[in-house]
């Protein structure tokens, strides 16, 4: 992602646990097709996406378990279900790409974040490997070693 695209996004949520429970192979950035009330409570920030994930059924992507609160100003009739699927915007070659590497592998499709880039819904979708306990305390070990390696060249450097 270059400078200006960074300049364009304007964050709402971020799925910090993920990078935690998971490595990550690969992401892609993808539409999402929403309601006009769930964009308002998007733009509020009140999103919830830690539990939810991606899955492909007959031919399209859909994230499920992600959930956007009801906007406090939209009327109960119009309003939205709050944990609906909704469907994601990709091209049919990446879905078919993830559909045949889930399908092959045991990878998840999870969230990294939501944003707003040029007024318009976006989702970092992950294609993820889930870690074990024991790599999870190889992660924290490893991402340890490196801070202090880091700290005695700087001290070395000064």
């Amino acid at each position: 992602m270059n400078k200006q695209d960074a300049s364009n996004r304007q964050n709402v949520a971020s799925n910090r646990r993920a990078r935690a429970n998971y490595d990550i192979l690969d992401t892609y950035e993808c539409g999402v097709v929403l309601q006009g009330s769930e964009v308002k409570s998007l733009r509020g920030g009140s999103v919830q996406i830690a539990e939810a994930f991606a899955r492909v059924r007959s031919g399209e992507m859909w994230l499920l378990g992600m959930q956007i609160a009801p906007w406090g100003h939209a009327s109960t009739q119009n309003g939205h279900v709050v944990d609906r699927p909704r469907k994601l915007l990709l091209h049919r070659v990446e879905i078919d790409r993830l559909r045949s590497r889930t399908e092959q592998e045991p990878l998840q499709l999870i969230p990294l974040s939501i944003y707003f880039r040029d007024g318009k819904a976006k989702i970092e979708l992950a294609l993820a490997k889930g870690r074990r306990q024991y790599d999870k305390r190889h992660a924290i070990r490893k991402r340890e070693s490196d801070l202090e390696a880091r700290r005695a060249m700087s001290y070395r450097n000064r």
